[in-house]
């Protein structure tokens, strides 16, 4: 008997985008499916196009996040999770487009001993259509190289077994916004879990310059301030962690606030204090002196002459 494989995606306010993944889904080869969608709360015809789709086919299953849950990608996945009837678990996003035989693949390859099936995808501006990438799956030292963005298998490369999934203490964490995926896939890979590899593209990720993923370039607030949670729970869990050279991680994630503090200062000062402060903890604790003082020199360059860039390379 073949396994249900539930496909879980956010959304908001994807009228003009949605309609190509259902399509995507809608095509496989692979027909025991079921698509639960969750509405953050869009303000287009989101639901209009939606809904055109769960008529035509049941398969598709359309809800609302309720007003007492969090708004976000994160908390919806979540919600999506609890109302899943699947065995097999893929979280989508709602530009992400499969091959026609993505899910079929991942099936031939489903052993019940496996906690996940990662497979590669392909990453494509959306405007262009360019191919921008391919994301590098496996490594000997999957969880350093993961830390640091040698690996990423982003939100949807993996199919996850449910039973795997509701072992865990928590799934996507609600608070994040950016590298929420960074941050559960890691989470996952902590508990060690049974995997398989999947050395072929399944997935079109479509790369979009407005999507929340992208706001961290244009120094959203928001994002920012994300991204420094998310890397400092991170860097607290792998402390811990046999298999991961911490001052690696450290460099890694000092060196990820220094190239944000400089496009912060050469945009905006006032939105590169709390990187600037958490530079200072990173490379003390590495205890990186030149770095510390040549970064002190390089802030305060820029908030007197406006200069300073140089400092930062």
């Amino acid at each position: 008997m073949d396994p249900l494989i539930s496909i879980i995606i956010p959304t908001y306010n994807r009228a003009h985008l949605i309609d190509k993944t259902l399509d995507s889904i809608i095509a496989q080869t692979f027909t025991d499916w079921e698509c639960i969608i969750v509405d953050d709360g869009s303000m287009d015809n989101t639901e209009e196009v939606i809904n055109k789709y769960s008529k035509r086919d049941s398969r598709f299953k359309y809800f609302k996040r309720p007003t007492d849950r969090i708004k976000g990608p994160n908390s919806c996945r979540n919600i999506g999770f609890e109302m899943s009837k699947g065995t097999w678990i893929n979280w989508f996003d709602s530009d992400d487009i499969y091959i026609e035989t993505a899910l079929e693949r991942f099936v031939k390859v489903i052993h019940p001993d496996l906690d996940v099936i990662v497979a590669k995808l392909v990453k494509i501006d959306s405007n262009t259509n360019e191919v921008l990438g391919y994301n590098r799956i496996f490594t000997q030292n999957l969880i350093q190289d993961y830390y640091t963005g040698l690996v990423s298998f982003y939100v949807s490369g993996p199919l996850w077994n449910k039973l795997f999934l509701n072992n865990q203490k928590e799934l996507f964490d609600e608070k994040i916004r950016f590298l929420d995926d960074w941050d559960f896939n890691l989470r996952m890979l902590y508990q060690k879990p049974k995997m398989k590899f999947i050395d072929e593209i399944l997935i079109n990720y479509i790369i979009n310059t407005n999507s929340l993923s992208n706001q961290i370039y244009k120094l959203d607030v928001l994002e920012i301030n994300s991204e420094i949670y998310a890397r400092e729970k991170q860097l607290k869990i792998v402390r811990g962690n046999k298999l991961v050279d911490i001052s690696i991680c450290t460099k890694f994630t000092r060196d990820r606030y220094k190239t944000v503090l400089r496009d912060c200062l050469i945009n905006d000062s006032k939105k590169g204090r709390i990187l600037m402060y958490k530079m200072i903890v990173k490379n003390i604790e590495l205890r990186d002196f030149k770095s510390l003082f040549k970064g002190i020199i390089g802030y305060f360059s820029f908030i007197i002459f406006g200069k300073g860039y140089a400092f930062f390379k």
